[in-house]
C-alpha cells in the first residue's frame, strides 16, 4: 500500500471546487480508459456507492467505492469527503477536502491510501509515482473544467 497526498490552490469558490469533485460521472473524463457508474440515486451522501472501470477489454479492472463521509463546504468552511475502496483488486481510501485559501481561493487536498491486491511490496514505489501522476492529472481536469 502506497499513501499519498496532492495540494492545488485554485480560483474558485469552496462549494464550486467540492462540486467539481464530487461530481463521480466527470472523473471518467478526467482518468483515461475510464467510465464511472453511480450504482446509488442522487444526491451524493455517506452511503453513495460508484465503479470507476478502468483498461480495455480484458485488461479492465473495476475500482468500487462507496462513500463514508459526506461533509460539504459552506461559502467559508471546509468541507471533506471519504471514499473507501470496496474493489476485489483496488484497495485504500480517499479523502477529498476542501477548505479557504489565500484570497479567497479554494485549496483542495487529495489523500489516498492505494493498494492494489497481490501486489507485492517491491511495487509501491512504481505504483505510488504512477498514481501520483494519474491522480494529480485528474484533478488538474477536474477542477479546471465547469
Amino acid at each position: 500500500m502506497v499513501t499519498f497526498a496532492l495540494e492545488r490552490t485554485v480560483p474558485l469558490p469552496l462549494p464550486e471546487a467540492w462540486r467539481r469533485l464530487t461530481a463521480w460521472p466527470r472523473h471518467a473524463d478526467a482518468v483515461p480508459l475510464t467510465r464511472v457508474r453511480v450504482l446509488t440515486p442522487p444526491p451524493s451522501r455517506a452511503g453513495t456507492v460508484f465503479v470507476a472501470r478502468s483498461g480495455i477489454g480484458p485488461l479492465s479492472f473495476d475500482d468500487r467505492m462507496e462513500v463514508t463521509v459526506w461533509q460539504p463546504p459552506g461559502d467559508d468552511s471546509p468541507g471533506r469527503c471519504r471514499l473507501e475502496k470496496r474493489g476485489r483488486l483496488v484497495l485504500g481510501w480517499a479523502e477529498l477536502e476542501v477548505r479557504p485559501g489565500p484570497g479567497g481561493r479554494a485549496r483542495v487536498i487529495w489523500r489516498e491510501e492505494l493498494g492494489v491486491r497481490l501486489l507485492p511490496a517491491l511495487f509501491d514505489r512504481p505504483l505510488e509515482a504512477a498514481a501520483r501522476a494519474v491522480f494529480g492529472r485528474a484533478v488538474n481536469r477536474l477542477l479546471r473544467q465547469p
